[in-house]
């Protein structure tokens, strides 16, 4: 199965559904293609969804979106830092949202990672897919070495008589919508430049863990733990969030700290959040939290009590929010 999360890094943390498999692929082959590794879904990978859709439309064929995993940058960098936007299943979930109704998930092993570009296009989008038509964004490269690029597509296809189609990443307003855009703009503590790049609200999901009972319950705010896992770290801090369990409307308004907790812990990267009215017990349960403004730098207190007076404080400003 096409898909499997028997990969190393990040992966061993998110499991996700296989949304492709070798005995549906002759009913996927000869449709219109959007290719690209998506990580984020932000507005410029709905426009080349949505150009794909358009083009399907237009020849009367059917659309797919063609993606990977591990996501390439992880494969060659393994060691790098946690930057997913969007784990594999959060992923393929947007897209169908978009109502792409088949994603293909190739794994991105050594075989493709060396596969020369004109030989991708050959063997796979031309004699296994069997493509009529490929949409990319502007900036999407592929093949060894990265050495393929749009204007290469485009002549390798042409001479197959097959068309493709190529999206810019500007906005109305000539903004840049990449999914590295928008990792700057979290790392920069500014949630909500980040959602105007990705259309809505950056989320982190994931089960709820147990926490150690000092930072939140004990100073009398219980909270929801959230391991970070593979997910980028947004610039440490407090911020304002919406949450909800996993697949329901985020109902809940709170506050949560991303960090090491430097008062309380120091050591485990985690979100931890008090949610306004509500106090549930939800081990394990998957929650979705949702980052909407940033208040303040993370910090240590001198003591519990200081921290306790600190939260107090962010309550009340992003009850304000």
């Amino acid at each position: 199965m096409l898909g499997d999360n028997k990969l190393t890094g990040y992966t061993k943390t998110f499991r996700f559904e296989a949304h492709f498999s070798l005995d549906k692929e002759e009913k996927m082959r000869g449709g219109v293609y959007a290719l690209g590794n998506f990580d984020g879904v932000h507005k410029g990978h709905q426009a080349v969804i949505l150009a794909a859709q358009k083009k399907a439309e237009e020849l009367g064929l059917n659309a797919y979106a063609l993606t990977f995993e591990p996501h390439p940058r992880h494969f060659f960098q393994p060691n790098q830092p946690s930057f997913r936007l969007t784990p594999p299943d959060v992923k393929i979930r947007l897209l169908k949202a978009l109502g792409i109704k088949e994603i293909i998930v190739l794994p991105f092993d050594e075989t493709l990672a060396s596969m020369p570009a004109k030989t991708f296009v050959e063997k796979i989008l031309i004699d296994r897919f069997q493509a009529r038509h490929i949409v990319a964004g502007h900036d999407f490269v592929f093949g060894h070495g990265r050495d393929g690029n749009m204007a290469k597509l485009s002549s390798f296809l042409k001479e197959k008589g097959i068309g493709t189609t190529e999206v810019d990443d500007l906005g109305d307003d000539g903004e840049s919508f990449s999914s590295t855009r928008v990792r700057e703009l979290l790392l920069e503590g500014n949630p909500e430049a980040a959602a105007e790049v990705l259309g809505r609200p950056w989320t982190l999901e994931g089960p709820v863990v147990k926490g150690a009972g000092i930072g939140g319950k004990g100073l009398g705010f219980p909270t929801l733990n959230l391991d970070l896992n593979g997910y980028l770290r947004p610039k440490f801090g407090v911020y304002t969030v919406r949450a909800g369990r996993a697949g329901e409307p985020l109902a809940y308004r709170g506050v949560a700290n991303i960090g090491l907790r430097p008062t309380v812990d120091g050591k485990s990267e985690n979100l931890e959040a008090y949610l306004f009215d509500f106090d549930e017990t939800v081990y394990g349960e998957t929650w979705c939290f949702a980052l909407m403004r940033f208040l303040r730098p993370e910090k240590k207190f001198d003591s519990l009590a200081d921290l306790k007076k600190q939260i107090e404080e962010d309550i009340i400003q992003a009850k304000k929010a």
